[in-house]
């Protein structure tokens, strides 16, 4: 057996995963009373270690100033570590850690990690602008029937439909 078909033998069937993240998230409304997401656990790692460096300006932004002193004290702070590392130690057990940059033989490096980090940077902006990132809209939003996140899941995947259209000849080698 290669190694491609013995990694695939340890992938987990992405039926029983999307079950598991739907208890995860019934479990998220039952104990917390409220969803998933990820940006604002992100963006309040941002402002402790904007605190740390500029103190008083944090504290006076109308974006950070509003977490107070203590940004961390959050849940989705808590639950990005954890998935961070519960990523982490998936990978290190199961030998599936490789860096890599995906791309097509016609893409330089450069070219691939520009876009990649400009399309980032982009979704993060974006993210704090709309006050929810992709995994919050699309499944809390979406698990509470709320319009405008079915909405912003239907563009999301017509957009990127539509995009493929542009960048596949990329990955055409």
């Amino acid at each position: 057996m290669n190694e491609t078909e013995n990694s695939k033998e340890r992938l987990m069937n992405p039926y029983a995963a999307g079950v598991c993240l739907g208890l995860v998230l019934l479990g998220s409304f039952l104990v917390l009373g409220a969803g998933l997401g990820a940006s604002a656990g992100l963006a309040r790692v941002g402002a402790c270690l904007e605190l740390c460096v500029f103190r008083s300006h944090t504290l006076a932004s109308e974006y950070f100033g509003k977490w107070g002193q203590t940004p961390m004290q959050y849940y989705l702070v808590y639950m990005f570590v954890g998935v961070f590392f519960g990523a982490l130690i998936s990978v290190l057990l199961y030998s599936r850690f490789h860096v890599t940059l995906e791309r097509g033989r016609s893409v330089s490096a450069k070219h691939r990690t520009i876009l990649a980090l400009v399309g980032g940077v982009i979704v993060g902006f974006a993210s704090r602008l709309a006050s929810g990132c992709t995994s919050g809209q699309a499944l809390t939003g979406t698990a509470q029937l709320m319009t405008g996140s079915v909405v912003f899941l239907v563009c999301v995947f017509a957009g990127g439909y539509a995009m493929a259209f542009f960048v596949r000849r990329q990955w055409h080698d």
